[in-house]
């Protein structure tokens, strides 16, 4: 079964009999060709059947209607019906009906290409599958619970309704997506659990024969299995609190897949989601038996008729990762993937709140060099709160915004990733914008984060990028169709293939001088690593808040666990980190002048942006392969924004490098510390890490440093291999290749041009 059929049960108010069809694995293919015998035998009851027989008979009429006005005709009246019935004039449309009709466009073209598999043939149809791009930017919402997250994303999305808020807590663990709903018009939520065997070894280690019942997380434990299993928790096994009987309303969670939630109404998905994202504190008298948040790992929730959402992601954010490996690995990923943050606190303690700026910096590495992040927003929540006078309250968001922003100033660690540039602070007050009792809409600020939103949602490039991807591929698919005989044009080849030669050079350049100046940081790096890990060991092994004994269970943990560990309170301990902290700061400047966030700048997304194979000029110079070159303009478009997207992912890989490359050399000391148990365990496990140190620095820090460096120059490579295969393929296929068979497509060129020009 696949999501097409799934949407459309669900879209038909027959989301009960998505099990039936998955069960008899009914795909989009077979769902077409259903005859009223099998859909009798596989709808057994009367009024689901009737109810499905109806929609589906409707359905097919309107894919019959569409199929007769695409089908392939070469007959020119055919074509100009289909043009007068399907795709009117180009005078004021919007950007999403321009993008439905050249997506029909498209369609039908595909169809109308030969069946036969020539290289040409192949290619152009990967190319208009290809058209077809989500972009989307991540907006990751921090704050600690009771901030007013989830009211603030309510009121900046226009759903009152949508996020529990208000009677019960939040739960810190579970991360919640908010994005739009393109298949149908209901609200539904996707929710992804932990894995069930990460459950069972929690489980297990809290009540099994080795239970660690001094563990800092035995208290959230026990909340754990209060809030699951309520009162049946009482003398039971790990393995009898596995045992079905208590899953029966998330099978899913069994069977390690996602549990999806579809209603009509934000109100009543809301109704429903508390028990996966909050947790009951107070409310003993709750009609729940079970709340599931502790087994819940991410929840994705989907609003219908949502434009601020169409290519934006809000995500609410836990403020640090989590204990559970699979919670810490996705939230490090969604930190690091968010080009927005903002940072919600309250207004009236807004400078004195020391877990908002905590939050941003223990996070900044991963959102700064290791991450994307080009924004940073502190929101500054409830500005009316405590004030019944206008100016009073504008008098307390001015002053606000002031001691904010001087307080980003003094934050050394987060300086280091981001400048003052990067901040914007927000005055905001969801209950003013709904109520308007005394301030306008503007004063409270949520026109301000829309306004930003949509913005970043950018529906007018995707528009944009489509139509323009459309009009090359349709440029030489008609310059095709002219041609009679490949090999004609062997002047133009001759001039992209120098152009080709010069502009990758161009590219190389700048590139290898960046490799250059790596290599020059990091052996300074390496060296300043050698000579500074006795004292930070020092500092790691001994801490000073830490007394006596104190320290032996945390140490233990991280020797356990490969070098880290997550305390319940305060900072994550990383002995991985500590070490590889003087390579880090040897190439902090150099990484953020080399990979800037702004994404358009830097040695290696700057010469991407400038490559060019002029075929402007060409176009003058070669009027008959004019469309060929048209086309080779989008490709050239097209695969530098895949190149700046790679760059953009690899590197977060080559930034977290050496810390990785640290823990892998540090594994066997680990292992050995963490063998010791009873009398002197500590004194032993320090000094068996402090020796593996001293053993390994000449060899493990140089390790890392040529780790990161062969990252950079596999990087440099395969932008240089990408490039120059993609633009030669597409001169091979343009201008080299026989176009016999090719339809004509004079029509669909001149329709998507004129949409072109129009945007």
């Amino acid at each position: 079964m696949d999501d097409f059929v799934r949407n459309k049960l669900t879209e038909w108010g027959l989301s009960n009999l998505i099990k039936k069809f998955k069960d008899q694995e009914i795909d989009e293919e077979s769902f077409y060709d259903l005859d009223d015998k099998e859909i009798d035998k596989l709808i057994t009851k009367a009024g689901p059947r009737i109810k499905f027989k109806r929609q589906f008979t409707l359905f097919k009429k309107e894919k019959n209607t569409t199929y007769q006005e695409t089908v392939d005709s070469s007959a020119h009246e055919h074509e100009e019906a289909v043009s007068a019935q399907v795709y009117p004039s180009t005078s004021d449309t919007s950007n999403k009906e321009i993008l439905t009709k050249v997506k029909s466009i498209m369609s039908f073209v595909k169809k109308r290409l030969p069946a036969q598999e020539n290289n040409l043939n192949r290619f152009l149809k990967v190319k208009i599958d290809d058209l077809e791009t989500d972009k989307r930017e991540l907006v990751g919402v921090f704050g600690r619970t009771g901030a007013g997250k989830s009211s603030l994303i309510n009121a900046v999305i226009g759903e009152k309704n949508l996020l529990p808020t208000g009677d019960v807590s939040a739960c810190t663990s579970v991360m919640i997506k908010v994005e739009a709903n393109k298949q149908n018009k209901t609200y539904q939520a996707d929710i992804e659990f932990i894995p069930n065997e990460e459950w069972k070894d929690e489980l297990f280690q809290f009540l099994g024969d080795k239970a660690d019942q001094e563990d800092d997380y035995y208290p959230d434990f026990v909340e754990k299995l209060s809030a699951l299993y309520g009162e049946e928790k009482e003398n039971k096994t790990s393995e009898m609190l596995m045992e079905k009987k208590y899953f029966k309303e998330i099978p899913e969670f069994l069977e390690n897949k996602k549990k999806i939630l579809t209603y009509e109404s934000a109100e009543k998905l809301s109704g429903t989601l508390v028990r996966f994202t909050r947790r009951d504190l107070e409310d003993r008298e709750s009609k729940v038996k079970r709340w599931y948040w502790p087994l819940v790992k991410c929840v994705t929730v989907r609003v219908p008729k949502n434009d601020l959402l169409q290519h934006v992601t809000l995500v609410d954010l836990p403020g640090n990762g989590d204990r559970n490996q699979s919670r810490d690995k996705m939230w490090k990923q969604l930190v690091g993937s968010c080009s927005t943050v903002w940072i919600v606190t309250d207004i009236e303690r807004a400078a004195a709140e020391t877990e908002a700026w905590e939050i941003l910096e223990n996070a900044s590495s991963l959102m700064g060099n290791g991450g994307e992040c080009q924004h940073i927003h502190f929101i500054c929540a409830r500005s009316d709160v405590n004030l019944n006078d206008r100016e009073a309250i504008l008098k307390r968001n001015t002053k606000a915004k002031k001691v904010v922003s001087e307080q980003f100033s003094q934050q050394e660690t987060i300086k280091k990733q981001f400048s003052d540039e990067y901040l914007k602070v927000f005055t905001v007050t969801s209950n003013e914008f709904l109520e308007k009792k005394l301030l306008n809409p503007d004063e409270t600020e949520i026109p301000k984060l829309k306004e930003f939103l949509q913005k970043l949602n950018d529906c007018h490039s995707e528009t944009v990028n489509y139509v323009s991807g459309a009009h090359g591929i349709l440029s030489l698919i008609q310059g095709a169709s002219r041609r009679k005989g490949a090999g004609k044009n062997t002047d133009v080849c001759t001039d992209l293939d120098k152009k080709m030669k010069d502009e990758l050079d161009k590219v190389r350049k700048p590139m290898e001088e960046a490799y250059v100046a790596f290599e020059k940081c990091l052996s300074e790096g390496v060296e300043r690593s050698k000579r500074s890990c006795e004292s930070v060991l020092k500092s790691f092994l001994h801490p000073r808040n830490m007394k006596g004994g104190a320290f032996h269970k945390p140490l233990k943990c991280v020797v356990e666990n490969g070098g880290t560990h997550k305390p319940k309170k305060g900072k994550e301990m990383n002995l991985n980190g500590k070490l590889a902290s003087c390579l880090t700061d040897s190439i902090d400047e150099e990484f953020k002048k080399t990979f800037p966030n702004e994404r358009k700048c830097g040695p290696f997304n700057n010469v991407i942006n400038t490559f060019s194979l002029d075929t402007k000029s060409l176009i003058e110079k070669y009027k008959d392969v004019e469309l060929q070159l048209i086309f080779l303009k989008t490709e050239e478009d097209k695969i530098k924004t895949e190149l700046n997207k790679m760059i953009r992912e690899r590197k977060k890989t080559i930034y977290k490098s050496f810390t990785e490359t640290i823990g892998e050399n540090m594994q066997e000391g680990y292992s050995q510390a963490a063998g010791f148990c009873g009398e002197g365990s500590l004194k032993n496990m320090r000094d068996t890490i402090e020796k593996h140190v001293r053993a390994a620095k000449n060899i493990m820090f140089e390790k890392a440093k040529e780790k990161m460096l062969n990252q950079l120059r596999d990087l440099r490579e395969e932008i240089l291999e990408k490039l120059e295969k993609t633009m030669q393929e597409s001169i091979e296929l343009s201008l080299k290749t026989d176009g016999d068979s090719i339809p004509d497509v004079t029509w669909q060129l001149k329709e998507v041009k004129d949409y072109y020009n129009e945007l």
